[in-house]
């Protein structure tokens, strides 16, 4: 099987265009979710579990490497008083290389008969912690586990870590990152302390997306709402003309009811050419289905969806009866007048 520190291998917790989170530096807008994690170390309550939940691209797996690379280096004795690593700092070059020998990280694994990365997180990809956790660190310091995403995990998997969250070895912390913890099971959810990242402020993002490429111009206010606070979403938008889908979403609604045909199919046909598919599935979609309102912006209240034409059409209610006959199965009726009873005769 291909190892994933192949630079051949794609890596699926890696954002197109901006550098893994076990190389960035940084942390923006988690001021109070890292404070959170670094008083329960103060105070010597350290938990073996961490559910690290949030949408998806708002620095969690940033935060679950920066607490990684500081239990990695903390003396025996205390916690540091930040959680913030210089990039050249001889750990950190080890994390970042994966090759720190205290340090596992669990994610999506290469399906070498598919030639393709698999879909989920198997049994197979968490078979390496046995061996991780049979070995003791040299100088008896802590070891961290990450699983990133841990929603990714099939039941076997699920299992798996389940097992060592109710029998957690000596010194290690394990840091699930889950995009939906709701969709995790019960039991793996009561085993974790729980750290909740926020959505990120205009400022926050702007900030983290230059951090996270820097080659590129720095996202407009406008972009930064349409990607709901998430980084990842930002630099995804940016790519894939996101804010020119958005103006020209504007400019044609703003004329509503007379909307220009021509525009509207260019648009349409602009989203169903090459790259077209990529953009469909990705947030420009949603930022686009955000803005189809006449005059709608960053920051407008979400449209009513319970009126006509939003999963109630026009006309009678479902399960009303219909002019000219029977419903059937749909549950209405039609009054009939009663058909005369022929008398007997005597």
């Amino acid at each position: 099987m291909a190892a994933l520190d192949d630079p051949d291998v794609p890596e699926p917790d890696r954002v197109d265009g901006a550098p893994h989170p076990r190389r960035t530096a940084a942390l923006f807008g988690q001021d109070a979710a890292e404070a959170e994690f670094l008083a329960s170390w103060r105070a010597g309550r350290l938990h073996h579990g961490w559910l690290l939940a949030g949408p998806r691209g708002v620095g969690k797996a940033t935060l679950a490497w920066r607490i990684a690379r500081a239990l990695v280096a903390a003396e025996r004795g205390g916690a540091p008083d930040t959680l913030h690593m210089p990039a050249d700092a001889p750990v950190f070059r080890r994390v970042a290389a994966l090759g720190e020998s205290r340090v596992k990280l669990i994610r999506r694994g290469w399906d070498d008969k598919a030639g393709r990365l698999r879909t989920r997180i198997t049994v197979e990809d968490t078979r390496a912690l046995h061996e991780f956790l049979g070995l003791s660190a040299a100088d008896g310091g802590w070891r961290a586990v990450l699983v990133d995403p841990v929603d990714e995990m099939n039941p076997s998997a699920a299992n798996a870590i389940l097992k060592l969250l109710e029998e957690p070895p000596a010194r290690t912390v394990m840091l699930l990152i889950s995009h939906m913890p709701a969709r995790l099971l019960p039991t793996i959810r009561s085993r974790c302390r729980k750290l909740v990242l926020r959505p990120l402020g205009a400022d926050a993002l702007i900030a983290a997306a230059a951090e996270a490429a820097p080659d590129t111009a720095a996202p407009a206010p406008a972009l930064a709402e349409l990607a709901g606070g998430s980084v990842g979403d930002a630099l995804r938008l940016a790519a894939e003309g996101g804010p020119e889908i958005y103006a020209r979403l504007l400019t044609l609604f703003a004329a509503a009811p007379g909307i220009d045909r021509a525009a509207l199919h260019a648009l349409a046909e602009s989203a169903s050419g090459p790259g077209g598919e990529a953009r469909r599935a990705g947030p420009a979609r949603r930022a686009a289905g955000d803005a189809a309102g006449a005059g709608r912006g960053p920051g407008a209240p979400p449209r009513d969806r319970s009126g006509p034409g939003r999963g109630a059409p026009d006309g009678p209610p479902r399960g009303a009866p219909r002019a000219g006959g029977d419903l059937g199965r749909s549950g209405g009726c039609v009054h009939r007048p009663a058909r005369p009873r022929a008398r007997r005769q005597p």
